[in-house]
């Protein structure tokens, strides 16, 4: 007879610890896993956040931050990933999303033996609760601990800074040709949400709309803020041709803004220094520190 104590989510018993992933399946670990695969580069940066880098042994294309990942054997993309080279790695652990990675490469590792573990983080909250997870799973639960209460620090701050404040209506554009933004369902939603500001476009019936730039003049947002990875070329060039449009209110007042990519589209430890950006551009002379 097995014995199995729930605690906070997970299950210890003579045969290992038990813990129960975003798909509500049982994933079974004998001592801590120190052969680990990032199946997203969010993953990858929540393990190096939480000083494992040492135990992962594959990552995910575009999976680049910190610097050393970069170096990591890489197991495919996001969406498609290469299983034969997964199993190559002999991981003791496999940490995936649910949304990306297909379910069939589950099914076909699990059937390999190896234990896979999935998240999925649809908002900021959430990703913080990840870093958590993922630490309690890897068995650094008291660091994960400790750095998800100074996460929550640094959104506690911002909440308390904006909280008088009028919130305008922005627009974010997250892709050039054609122009894209975001619903509610996103967490880019949640950022300008939580940094004080009205999504122009939380109320369409699509997840990520193409929007044209007439219906952008119309709804005349107060913020345009363009998700860039870069700082020059062709996002700047995109600024630019904001900039022509005076009869919106974003750019009569100067308010036109490119924001890095990296730091609003991943949900990992540096969402919250995305959201701290985000709170800045629409709620300037805002004091984080």
């Amino acid at each position: 007879m097995i014995a199995f104590v729930m605690v906070l989510g997970w299950a210890t018993h003579s045969r290992g610890t038990t813990f129960k992933d975003a798909l509500g399946r049982e994933v079974t670990l004998n001592g801590e896993p120190s052969r680990i695969v990032s199946l997203a580069p969010s993953i990858t940066e929540i393990l190096y956040f939480l000083g494992l880098g040492e135990r992962v042994v594959g990552v995910t294309q575009f999976s680049y931050y910190p610097p050393e990942a970069a170096l990591k054997p890489k197991v495919g993309s996001y969406i498609e990933l290469n299983v034969e080279k997964i199993i190559s790695l002999f991981p003791d652990l496999v940490i995936g999303t649910v949304d990306g990675n297909k379910p069939g490469v589950v099914d076909l590792l699990n059937q390999a033996g190896i234990q896979v573990f999935i998240v999925n983080p649809r908002n900021v909250k959430q990703a913080i609760e990840t870093v958590g997870i993922i630490g309690q799973v890897c068995g650094v639960s008291k660091k994960a601990g400790l750095l998800t209460s100074r996460l929550n620090r640094r959104v506690t701050r911002i909440l308390e800074e904006i909280r008088t404040k009028e919130r305008p209506l922005v627009f974010l554009q997250i892709n050039l040709r054609p122009i894209m933004t975001v619903n509610k369902n996103t967490i880019h939603h949640d950022l300008i949400r939580l940094a004080g500001g009205r999504n122009m476009t939380q109320d369409e019936p699509i997840t990520y709309p193409r929007i044209s730039m007439e219906a952008v003049i119309r709804e005349r947002p107060e913020v345009i803020i363009i998700s860039s990875m870069e700082r020059g070329g062709r996002f700047e060039k995109a600024r630019q041709e904001w900039l022509k449009w005076r009869s919106i209110p974003a750019v009569k007042n100067n308010r036109v803004h490119l924001i890095d990519s990296d730091l609003i589209d991943r949900p990992s430890p540096r969402i919250i220094d995305g959201l701290e950006a985000m709170a800045r551009i629409i709620h300037p002379g805002l004091i984080m520190d």
